[in-house]
């Protein structure tokens, strides 16, 4: 069950988003919309399907931190101040989410796993926790790993942590919210909602969750100006409900390993889906 300030940050959420989409809505669009009794399931299950993953990170990265890591390194990052940790720490962890994000779209198995996230058609606040609990471990493992492998304090990993839980929130919702000058230094709504995109030209774009430099550093940004995306999703059907959405990756591997033996008999997907395709992913070199 969660703790108490876990159900306070959940409903202090709620409180925000909801009123703030409805003021700064993006485009018309319910509530209690399609999808959201899932999306809720997500919200309260995954936690503790992620929970393991994450204690399994952590435990690498304490071993890695003192058996590997030279003392002078740990060292050295320990004496640095709080305010001085934190923003590299904000650096390091965006830079793994980014590469891990683009991994899941360039990898075919793993684009399996993301598929679920993309799933999503009608884009607001809680398509930020519409995800695989395998895809959320892998990208907390992405930006984790190093940053306790290092030994960076507590504290400001948990600043990062804060700062990208409400991140996560923020670019998902359907506000129309740019960054104006800095579009190409911060992640927006904006920003995030064409990586969401549906439409060709944005797809495989966009990975950062919150520096945008980045993708204009690896040459996967996307931001077109006087133009917003107007459908997200993905090319065929998938399940809509939860267990059916956890079980979706293992179907979909199992259903393309069965198709490259001739005498295999091909599984049902659920709802008529078939097993997501790699969308052209943008080269991880």
């Amino acid at each position: 069950m969660r703790d108490l300030s876990g159900l306070n940050q959940l409903l202090l959420t709620v409180l925000i988003f909801v009123p703030f989409e409805r003021l700064f809505a993006a485009r018309p669009q319910k509530i209690f919309r399609r999808g959201l009794l899932t999306d809720m399931a997500f919200l309260f299950i995954n936690g503790w399907l992620v929970l393991i993953g994450v204690i399994v990170i952590m435990t690498g990265a304490a071993l890695v931190n003192r058996s590997i890591l030279p003392a002078a390194v740990t060292q050295a990052i320990d004496d640095l101040p709080y305010l001085v940790q934190v923003p590299i720490v904000i650096l390091i962890a965006d830079l793994g989410i980014y590469w891990t994000h683009r991994i899941l779209h360039v990898v075919p198995a793993m684009w399996q796993i993301h598929s679920v996230h993309h799933a999503v058609e009608v884009l607001d606040w809680l398509a930020a926790i519409h995800q695989h609990p395998l895809d959320v471990i892998f990208m907390k493992a992405g930006a984790l790993f190093p940053l306790y492998a290092l030994g960076f304090s507590t504290e400001a990993i948990a600043t990062y942590l804060l700062v990208y839980y409400w991140q996560t929130w923020l670019v998902h919702a359907h506000v129309r919210l740019g960054s104006g000058p800095l579009r190409r230094i911060l992640v927006s709504p904006e920003f995030h909602h064409w990586h969401h995109s549906s439409e060709a030209e944005a797809r495989d774009r966009n990975f950062a969750g919150l520096f945008s430099f980045y993708d204009v550093l690896f040459g996967s940004a996307y931001l077109p100006k006087e133009k917003k995306p107007k459908t997200f999703g993905i090319d065929h059907p998938m399940p809509s409900n939860y267990l059916a959405l956890l079980a979706y990756p293992f179907i979909a591997w199992t259903a393309k390993h069965q198709r490259s033996d001739p005498s295999a008999i091909q599984p049902q997907m659920s709802n008529g889906g078939e097993p997501a395709q790699p969308r052209h992913s943008a080269p991880t070199g």
